[in-house]
């Protein structure tokens, strides 16, 4: 009885389980970087992105005064060698102000960026991997949610658990004395961010749906299911890691948008609470001064657009990286 022939051309299937696979990952990523750093606006987006993200880190240490103090004798103040943006009309020190106000944007895009990125993996991922009754719901959710411009629903959410989250902190210091939030304005923070990430989550969800959607079907991800492997450790391991790349752009593309929203809502006063520095509350402060101190608003609406059209050069940057052949 003859032997039987040894297998010398393994399935696809297998040859794509094989641990070979990261190093080729690897390699996609350092070449994408180099296609990066040789776009001359991805260089400016990505060393302006940097500036702000030092001038966040650093700058409370270089504001020459803390951001709430006030002094009315000195409110109103032209440019002065002690106060080189002036003052406002508390006599607090607009230059501090600014340099505060750019912590603010940037742990908002930070935290909301992230917060949101988590949730549309998460929900867009396992709508599209298991289907049925969840993908309906999720799908249903996403289409609601992105009816309704963004700026409506952030308001509409801040409006809707403001209060009710405000009183529900006030009664657990009432009862218990515990008060996490007793005469702070971080909770305006936190309010905030889940806002805009309530508004924000559905377009990653989306596009993770999508990519995984054309990636489940993949011979690599068929044989993970045929010997086994975990749905969720399938979802994580094989198919997220391959869907990352139109992520992380739209992420970029986000980030300036949720500093652009935390603005747009302290400008309406419904955001970042006083004494807390806002790019959008400072220009609503001061724009009846527009005319007789325009830089009260120019400098706060100049860094705010510059921040964003940085972190917006940056995305390019990566996009034309990530997917060449959209360019």
């Amino acid at each position: 009885m003859q032997a039987p022939k040894a297998i010398t051309n393994p399935s696809p299937a297998l040859n794509a389980l094989a641990p070979a696979a990261p190093a080729h990952t690897r390699s996609l990523w350092r070449d994408a970087v180099r296609r990066m750093l040789r776009n001359k606006l991805s260089q400016i987006g990505l060393v302006f992105t940097l500036f702000f993200v030092l001038l966040a880190v650093l700058g409370p240490q270089l504001a020459p005064y803390p951001y709430q103090q006030q002094s009315l004798l000195h409110a109103n103040e032209l440019p002065t060698p002690a106060h080189l943006l002036g003052t406002d009309d508390l006599g607090r020190d607009f230059l501090s102000r600014v340099l505060w106000g750019a912590r603010t944007a940037i742990l908002v895009g930070m935290f909301v960026t992230g917060i949101s990125v988590l949730l549309g993996i998460l929900l867009g991922g396992l709508s599209a991997y298991i289907g049925g009754g969840i993908e309906w719901s999720v799908g249903r959710l996403i289409d609601v949610t992105q009816s309704i411009p963004s700026l409506m629903l952030a308001i509409l959410v801040n409006a809707a658990f403001k209060r009710p989250v405000e009183h529900a902190f006030e009664s657990l210091y009432q009862s218990t004395g515990f008060g996490i939030f007793q005469g702070s304005t971080l909770l305006s923070y936190f309010i905030t961010l889940a806002a805009i990430a309530a508004v924000s989550w559905p377009g990653y969800a989306r596009l993770v749906r999508g990519q995984i959607l054309s990636l489940r079907t993949q011979e690599y991800v068929t044989a993970a299911r045929a010997v086994g492997v975990p749905t969720l450790r399938t979802l994580m391991r094989h198919i997220v890691p391959n869907a990352l790349g139109p992520v992380i752009v739209a992420a970029t593309f986000g980030f300036s948008g949720a500093m652009i929203l935390e603005a747009s809502l302290s400008y309406l006063g419904i955001g970042i609470q006083p004494p807390n520095a806002s790019w959008g509350a400072m220009i609503n402060d001061n724009l009846h001064q527009w005319r007789l101190r325009p830089w009260l608003v120019a400098v706060p609406a100049g860094v705010l657009g510059m921040a964003a059209l940085a972190v917006n050069y940056l995305g390019d940057g990566l996009n034309d990286a990530l997917n060449p052949r959209a360019r």
